[in-house]
């Protein structure tokens, strides 16, 4: 009988092949077809720059939206202060007592939220 003279011999790695008793070792040299992954690591910087292109881009649009979502808000916002300023206090107060009479818990909320934030600004002036 021939003794196989890979048994029990340390596989060194410097082939960078799978050898006939196991794989090669983590430690050894690639040998002829570049790194352990297969890659040769050229691609690398390409790669992160064209993601980061397509992370500016989706951020651009976005931020767009954000632009004009935040537009919008404001333009409704001025409507209503327009509204209020040229609406007769009367008037306002009569809806006021309308909407707690139809509505007493969340008017009761919102007042309270008004009040703790008009508290939090007269503080903060201090």
């Amino acid at each position: 009988m021939t003794e196989n003279p890979n048994i029990n011999k340390p596989n060194t790695g410097t082939t960078g092949t799978t050898g006939t008793t196991g794989t090669t070792g983590t430690t050894g040299t690639t040998g002829n077809t570049g790194t352990p992954g297969g890659g040769t690591g050229m691609g690398t910087a390409p790669a992160l720059s064209q993601t980061a292109q397509q992370y500016g881009q989706k951020l651009t649009e976005v931020a767009t939206q954000a632009k004009d979502y935040v537009a919008d808000k404001v333009s409704v916002v001025g409507d209503k202060f327009k509204d209020l300023q040229n609406a007769d206090l009367g008037e306002l107060a009569e809806n006021a007592k309308e909407y707690a009479r139809r509505k007493p818990g969340q008017a009761l909320l919102i007042s309270a939220a008004v009040g703790l934030v008009l508290g939090l600004l007269v503080r903060g002036r201090r």
